[in-house]
């Protein structure tokens, strides 16, 4: 398969997180907290060690040190102002507090961050195909409870249940956008080292900025150990993919 068609199969991939609020309408919602909390830990580990065990070495291999860091800094920060300007609601419990305007700020919100997702993923697959499917599924596990959590948004802020759900995956096929213009952007030149490490200081961001403070406030203390469990493990499992590359 080439690898256009393998960058568009990984960010339909990703979109399909769109339809997962549906899940939220059939299961109890008791269990589905319990469940989702134990995925963001998984979510925050993949995103963490995907960073450092593979986006940055990848792109200290390609660019020099210095300009790695430097890069990855400035992805940081511009990430944390990004949430700030769009306001992203990343709840990841199903159940959030809004106010009826804040259904559309979402989805403009998510639809820019589907949209860096997919330029994310064309990099990584320009880079090299492994890295690619490796970050596909750190892009995955964490889009899994985002989009649980803007479905709760959506309906929160007074949105039908078949509204949010369709809004929810067309805003989801932003990534297939992304794709398409990260692929014909780093086609042939050396752009996809500079997406590595935006990508590493966006995935270090949500990690330790959205998704540990959600395993930090949880009172359960099983449910906060089992979580953190599976944060390691989630290390572990990027750790062990490091071997395949």
């Amino acid at each position: 398969m080439s690898t256009f068609l393998q960058v568009m199969l990984a960010s339909l991939i990703v979109s399909a997180g769109g339809l997962i609020g549906v899940v939220s309408l059939v299961v109890n919602q008791q269990k589905l907290r319990g469940f989702l909390i134990l995925l963001v830990g998984l979510a925050a580990g993949a995103l963490m060690g995907g960073a450092f065990l593979h986006l940055l070495p990848e792109a200290v291999e390609l660019l020099e040190p210095k300009t790695v860091f430097l890069v990855v800094l400035v992805s940081f920060v511009g990430f944390f102002l990004l949430e700030k300007v769009l306001q992203w609601r990343h709840c990841h419990h199903g159940v959030c507090e809004v106010h009826s305007d804040v259904g559309i700020l979402n989805l403009i919100g998510d639809s820019i961050h589907n949209f860096l997702d997919g330029l994310i993923l064309a990099g990584a697959f320009a880079v090299d195909i492994r890295l690619g499917w490796i970050t596909t599924l750190a892009v995955a596990l964490h889009e899994i409870p985002q989009e649980i959590g803007d479905f709760g948004v959506l309906l929160y802020a007074g949105w039908r249940k078949s509204a949010a759900i369709m809004a929810n995956f067309a805003v989801a096929l932003t990534a297939v956008l992304g794709a398409v213009i990260g692929y014909v952007f780093t086609a042939g030149s050396g752009a996809a080292a500079y997406l590595m490490p935006i990508a590493a200081g966006g995935f270090i961001y949500i990690a330790a900025a959205d998704l540990l403070p959600e395993i930090r406030m949880e009172k359960s203390l099983k449910k906060s150990l089992s979580s953190f469990g599976i944060f390691l493990g989630g290390l572990v499992l990027m750790y062990v993919f490091t071997f395949l590359e």
